[in-house]
C-alpha cells in the first residue's frame, strides 16, 4: 500500500509564480497565457526586449533567448502535470526564420510525461502567427 500522495498540478496562476520569482526566469517577462492539463498544452507570451537582440539596433531576436524560452516553456508543460519544475536533460532548437521587432507566442505540447523521463514539443510564433523556431526537450521526473 502506497502512502504517497499525487501531486497538484500546477495552473496558470501557479506557473506565473515560479517565472516570476526565478530570477533568470522573470528577466525574459514571460506571461502564461493559458494552462491546459487536459491537452498536455501551456501557452505563454514572450515580449521583445532590447537585450534579447542579436545587433543593437536590430529589432532581431538572438539565438540564446529564444533557446531559452523553448526550454522553460517546454519544462513547465510537462512539470505543470507534477506539480514542479524539471531538470532538464536535453533539448535543441531549429531556427525556421529570424524573429523581428514581433513577440512571440510559445506553444508547449507535452508528448510523455513518464515516470523518470518527460518530452514536450515547443513552437514560437511572431505576432502574425508565423512559425519562427520549434524545439524539443527531455526532463527528468524523477522525484527529489
Amino acid at each position: 500500500m502506497s502512502t504517497s500522495t499525487p501531486a497538484l498540478k500546477l495552473d496558470a496562476a501557479a506557473i506565473q509564480g515560479y517565472f516570476d520569482r526565478s530570477p533568470f526566469i522573470a528577466s525574459l517577462q514571460l506571461e502564461v497565457k493559458e494552462a491546459d492539463h487536459e491537452k498536455g498544452l501551456l501557452t505563454v507570451f514572450a515580449p521583445f526586449l532590447p537585450a534579447f537582440e542579436r545587433g543593437a539596433q536590430s529589432g532581431q531576436w538572438h539565438g540564446g533567448p529564444l533557446a531559452a524560452i523553448i526550454d522553460t516553456v517546454g519544462d513547465f508543460a510537462v512539470g505543470m502535470q507534477l506539480g514542479r519544475g524539471l531538470p532538464t536533460i536535453n533539448f535543441r532548437v531549429d531556427y525556421l526564420r529570424p524573429a523581428i521587432n514581433t513577440s512571440l507566442l510559445a506553444v508547449a505540447q507535452v508528448r510523455r510525461a513518464g515516470k523518470s523521463v518527460g518530452v514536450a514539443d515547443v513552437d514560437l510564433f511572431n505576432d502574425q502567427g508565423v512559425l519562427v523556431a520549434i524545439g524539443r526537450a527531455s526532463y527528468s521526473t524523477l522525484s527529489a
